[in-house]
């Protein structure tokens, strides 16, 4: 039998070794950047913060869409540019393994658009609900909806048509806000689907009794408790059931109610608020992520077609899997976003739950 001699044992020893770390964790962690931009909830930032954040909001209402109106005639504006990305992928990017870093990555480009095309010097803020909720607060009269420094507030109450089968419980408004900056804002595409083009106001129908049960610190803290990624994100969005909700859902039907955009599975991010509240649900997941961030920088799971959580039609969504969001960046994979300090982010929150 051949002995091995000093020297070429320590070799195989490395090569065994090297072999073994790159099968462990094909996805080694992403450097961290430098300098993170840091966000903060709306109502730590000062008046002239939060007047430079709607303004540039105003900017990029403004500016010219880069959307092919071959994709999507009814886009008008920098802004639609989100809005037809959000509803041309609204099926493949809810309920499914990679809604958060979908969202996470979508809400980041969007910040870079108003930093890079509007000027905007700040990050991101975030609207932390549960301080709008009882026991902490009042819904409709959070700073987010002030008339003078945040979005404006409810629509007046307008009744559900016929021939519509849902409606949000506790709905309070439905018709054009009528206060704040937004007041004159259009929306062009939507409802549902419609990427053709159809001007109307911007609404919101305040259900104060679904936010208070789904965006409630319990909620929340429950939430955080979830073991790892797969039921995290299934908590999160209420899932795996339509009929059920989350914090996902509490923020959209809060706000949106039945006649509101918010409340628009794929029209959503036509109100300014989705970006608030789509933030703090980053926030959440990062809070969560904190809590063992070298084991769950790599914990990723969930089906990668709608509701598809036993797995019948596709498998789970690994780190290699693709994000796009259209015309707006060029794509990443899950492994891109996991880190929101990493080179392809770069930002961080003031504080975490």
């Amino acid at each position: 039998m051949a002995r091995f001699h000093g020297v070429s044992f320590i070799i195989l020893l490395l090569a065994c070794a090297f072999t073994s770390n790159v099968f462990a964790n094909p996805y080694p962690p992403r450097k961290e950047c430098k300098n993170p931009i840091v966000r903060r909830e709306w109502r730590q930032l000062s008046k002239k913060d939060r007047l430079s954040y709607l303004n540039a909001v105003q900017c990029i209402l403004q500016k010219p869409p880069i959307t092919p109106l071959s994709v999507a005639p009814g886009v008008g504006s920098r802004y639609d540019d989100f809005i037809a990305t959000h509803i041309l992928q609204t099926f493949s990017i809810h309920y499914v393994g990679h809604f958060l870093p979908w969202h996470r990555f979508f809400t980041a480009v969007y910040e870079k658009a108003l930093r890079s095309e509007c000027g905007y010097k700040g990050a991101q803020p975030y609207w932390d609900w549960t301080l709008d909720v009882p026991p902490n607060g009042q819904f409709a009269a959070s700073p987010v909806f002030d008339a003078n420094y945040g979005f404006g507030g409810n629509g007046p109450f307008v009744e559900v048509p016929s021939d519509n089968p849902f409606s949000v419980p506790g709905r309070t408004g439905g018709g054009c806000i009528t206060n704040g900056p937004l007041k004159d804002m259009v929306v062009r595409m939507g409802p549902a689907a419609d990427l053709s083009g159809n001007p109307r106001c911007l609404a919101r129908d305040f259900s104060p009794y679904f936010a208070g049960r789904y965006l409630g610190a319990n909620m929340t803290q429950m939430t955080l408790s979830q073991p790892d990624f797969g039921w995290f994100n299934t908590v999160v969005e209420g899932g795996p059931s339509f009929e059920a909700s989350g914090l996902h859902g509490g923020g959209h039907y809060g706000v949106g109610g039945t006649l509101g955009q918010m409340g628009d599975l794929y029209n959503s991010p036509a109100d300014p608020i989705f970006y608030m509240h789509h933030a703090n649900l980053d926030r959440v997941w990062w809070s969560w992520q904190k809590r063992d961030l070298s084991a769950r920088l790599q914990d990723i799971s969930g089906p990668i077609n709608l509701m598809d959580y036993s797995n019948t039609i596709g498998g789970n969504v690994t780190l290699s899997f693709p994000l796009s969001t259209g015309v707006n960046a060029d794509d990443v994979m899950i492994q891109d976003v996991m880190n929101i300090r990493g080179e392809t982010l770069c930002y961080d929150y003031d504080r975490i739950y």
